[in-house]
């Protein structure tokens, strides 16, 4: 069982791994700048399935209480947060599930980041500790339906082989989901853009549309 700090939590992508990982049996914390809100959607997830264990916290409680960090935070959030969370952060695995994009004209679009991507940015930001980004494609409303079985692969961008493994252990833990190895953290500014083009098709052609690798 692993601790598992998910800062932003209380927003849908959030809620939805919070609840997947504490059916996997992992014991997950909850982590907003405002902690009666992270208790209570704590309390939301914990409802969806018995026996979980998810609780709410402070982001510097939650950060503490972990050995592992997931950024659930939107883009414009990344750098305030790091602020304050960076020294407690340092050695715990960070993984950053963050997607920057933006609406207009009735279409979702990537948003431009200088650093590259979120997850690059991350690893400028908390320079103490090892990085991925992963999970961005996944669905939350699919996420937070316990009756739903998941189906699709989960393209983990990491530039260490030890923090690749981790992460890949983690998505195993969700059923029917694939670890897939997208290569170093330059890579994720292509998976986080992906997300909107889910978005948009999901959209255009009225359903929850997943990725998944063939060939690999």
């Amino acid at each position: 069982m692993k601790q598992i700090a998910i800062i932003g939590g209380t927003g849908p992508e959030g809620k939805g791994l919070a609840l997947r990982f504490g059916i996997a049996g992992h014991q997950v914390i909850l982590g907003s700048r405002n902690q009666s809100r992270a208790e209570e959607a704590a309390a939301e997830i914990a409802s969806l399935a018995s026996g979980i264990l998810v609780t709410g916290a402070s982001n510097e409680e939650a950060v503490s209480k972990s050995e592992i960090v997931i950024l659930s935070v939107p883009f414009e959030g990344l750098k305030p947060v790091s602020t304050t969370l960076e020294p407690l952060t340092r050695g715990k695995l960070i993984i950053s599930i963050i997607a920057p994009l933006e609406f207009s004209a009735g279409q979702m679009h990537a948003v431009n980041v200088e650093e590259g991507s979120a997850g690059e940015l991350t690893s400028i930001l908390f320079p103490e500790s090892p990085i991925a980004a992963a999970f961005q494609n996944l669905s939350a409303r699919d996420l937070l339906n316990p009756a739903l079985e998941l189906h699709g692969d989960v393209a983990i961008c990491s530039s260490s082989e030890a923090v690749m493994s981790q992460v890949s252990s983690l998505v195993s833990d969700i059923p029917k989901l694939r670890p897939v190895n997208a290569g170093p953290l330059s890579n994720s500014r292509y998976i986080e853009e992906l997300t909107a083009l889910l978005i948009n098709l999901n959209k255009l052609h009225k359903t929850h549309s997943t990725i998944q690798f063939l060939g690999i």
